[in-house]
């Protein structure tokens, strides 16, 4: 599959002493928004204006993305989840065989694969974890081979303890179990006032979407920035929290998260970086009415 040409600029962020890159993959199609968050119709859309043109089309269908996000400081690279991956059999149409030149904007923006020091993987979902791999000789193998692969105990539990159909079966042949069988996979368990992982990098356990989900909070300096997975997909979440996902495997505890986690981050300074949220990808959040809205941050530029 081809995909849309992509800016050769990387967005990036400042946290205290921490760098933070947005590393495009692919813009999603349209048809992804109506999929992934059914409640988010034209007409909830238009209730908050705010949301376009940036993160809803002049039709208010919603504006999706995929990416990671890299983190440099204290002597470490880190990339917070790996995409959809190049060449893997996806029942997604939009997902299948995709062609994108991910790793070279990765490259280009300082994060050659073999200098990564730590993956994190906040779930085990198909769009996050599919450069963890990439074919070489016929065979799927470690796109990051220096670097340890972390994603929680409770996630790994969780679905090697389910009955996976195919497709999901497929994703974990070609993106996970290699990375496990090379001896890469660590397995985390997050406390509930959450767990460090890297100075400055604190995983927070974000359940709903799926049981072992999180979120990754980075601290320097004063200042914080929280990388959401997929607790929040898109904005029209903030104004709208108890509108969840398709694929959500726990809906009612999906929308506690979400509000518990807006509620925290509400007025203050912590910067919110969209792990599906198209550009302007970060902003802040601030109470509006009963609910919340975004901001986009005034510190986004291209380097």
């Amino acid at each position: 599959m081809s995909t849309t040409p992509q800016p050769t600029a990387t967005p990036s962020w400042t946290v205290g002493d921490l760098a933070v890159r947005r590393i495009d993959e692919v813009p999603l199609p349209p048809q992804t928004g109506p999929w992934l968050l059914p409640g988010a119709t034209p007409e909830v859309v238009a209730r908050s204006p705010w949301l376009q043109p940036d993160f809803a089309d002049e039709q208010r269908v919603l504006r999706l993305a995929s990416h990671s996000f890299a983190v440099e400081g204290a002597g470490l690279r880190i990339l917070v989840d790996t995409g959809i991956g190049n060449g893997k059999q996806r029942a997604n149409p939009a997902w299948d065989n995709l062609n994108s030149d991910y790793l070279t904007r990765l490259t280009e923006a300082g994060f050659a694969p073999e200098t990564v020091d730590l993956v994190v993987l906040t779930h085990l979902h198909t769009d996050h974890v599919g450069w963890n791999t990439r074919a070489q000789e016929g065979r799927w193998v470690p796109t990051f081979p220096n670097a340890r692969y972390l994603t929680t105990r409770t996630e790994w539990d969780y679905w090697t303890g389910t009955d996976l159909n195919e497709a999901r079966s497929q994703m974990f042949r070609d993106s996970v179990h290699p990375i496990k069988d090379a001896g890469l996979l660590d397995l985390v368990d997050v406390a509930p006032e959450g767990t460090d992982i890297a100075p400055g990098v604190r995983l927070r356990s974000t359940p709903g979407h799926t049981p072992g989900q999180v979120a990754v909070e980075l601290s320097s300096r004063g200042e914080r920035a929280l990388i959401t997975g997929d607790c929040i997909h898109h904005p029209v979440q903030l104004p709208h929290p108890d509108l969840g996902s398709c694929v959500d495997i726990d809906p009612a505890a999906a929308a506690r998260t979400r509000h518990e986690l807006l509620d925290s981050l509400s007025g203050t300074r912590t910067l919110l970086l969209g792990s599906h949220f198209p550009p302007p990808t970060a902003g802040h959040v601030i109470p509006d009415g009963d609910a919340f809205r975004l901001v986009p941050a005034s510190r986004e530029r291209a380097s």
